[in-house]
């Protein structure tokens, strides 16, 4: 894929929030600025324009002058900070954006030959930070706007995606779902919690809590967890699970490989402990394994 910058722009007022500082707001318990960074995290650089905090990742920090200028400001202050040709532009409060949104719209911005290659929002509305740009382009229309008005402080991002050559793509329209108010944020906190998002989401949370960078093969622990609870007990599950961690991690090499070694092993033993609670395992039965102990 194509080498890109990105920006993150984390500043506003957020007023319909009381003033509070949005992108520390945390939907499934990880910042709305912690969830943008993930999807960005394939970026040679990233600079945050806004108030300097505590970030999952390394990031550059910026700030538009004036401090609250608007997004056509901040987003000056962060080109002036980035190297690469693109540039991904994102802002700090969608809870919902994934890697492959992202990486979507460097490929069309790559194979349209445009300017620009814009998110389109499930009502057809261009979402300018939610885009990548080609870098000089950027810059130029920026200098050009900053020219015409005498600054950029206070003027709206249409007028920047008026004068580029747009491309636009349609994606997850949950992917452009920005938290602008506490309904907002009560959504997506609902949603995180869905069945069918909720371990993944969960997963992903420890992870950055952590600090590991690990791809967890969730159906294959849950499929051990199942094994030691029936086969053993209930609380043999959580503790095999920690107890494979740990060995994965003592093992070395490759994480992954490690901990499905690790697992396999271990759903290995929690069968031959079943077979002899069940009196099935035999003459016959994996010589590694236990025989079962007389019924009597």
């Amino acid at each position: 894929m194509t080498a890109y910058d990105a920006i993150v722009l984390a500043g506003g007022a957020a007023k319909r929030l009381g003033g509070i500082d949005k992108p520390a707001v945390r939907v499934g318990g990880r910042a709305l600025l912690d969830r943008v960074l993930a999807a960005c995290d394939g970026a040679g650089n990233t600079v945050v324009v806004g108030g300097r905090r505590p970030t999952v990742r390394p990031v550059r920090w910026a700030r538009e002058d004036p401090p609250g200028g608007g997004p056509l400001a901040a987003l000056d202050a962060g080109v002036r900070r980035v190297e690469a040709d693109t540039v991904v532009v994102l802002s700090a409060d969608l809870p919902f954006l994934g890697a492959p949104t992202v990486h979507r719209l460097i490929g069309t911005l790559d194979t349209s030959g445009r300017e620009a290659a814009l998110l389109v929002d499930a009502d057809g509305r261009d979402q300018p930070l939610v885009a990548a740009y080609r870098a000089e382009p950027l810059r130029r229309e920026l200098a050009l706007l900053a020219t015409e008005h005498g600054n950029l402080t206070g003027l709206p991002l249409r007028l920047l995606s008026h004068e580029l050559d747009l491309a636009r793509v349609d994606a997850d329209p949950f992917a452009s779902f920005d938290c602008d108010t506490w309904e907002d944020i009560s959504t997506a906190r609902a949603r995180i919690r869905e069945h069918g998002t909720v371990l993944e989401e969960w997963i992903t949370a420890v992870k950055d809590e952590l600090g590991i960078e690990l791809d967890v093969d969730i159906p294959l622990l849950l499929d051990l967890a199942r094994d030691a609870a029936h086969g053993v007990a209930r609380p043999a599950a959580p503790l095999t699970t920690f107890l494979v961690g740990y060995a994965a991690g003592r093992a070395g090499g490759d994480g992954p490989e490690a901990v499905e070694a690790a697992t396999r092993k271990a759903v290995a033993l929690a069968l031959r402990w079943a077979d002899e609670a069940a009196g099935t395992d035999g003459p016959g039965a994996d010589a590694g394994g236990a025989k079962g102990a007389d019924a009597g």
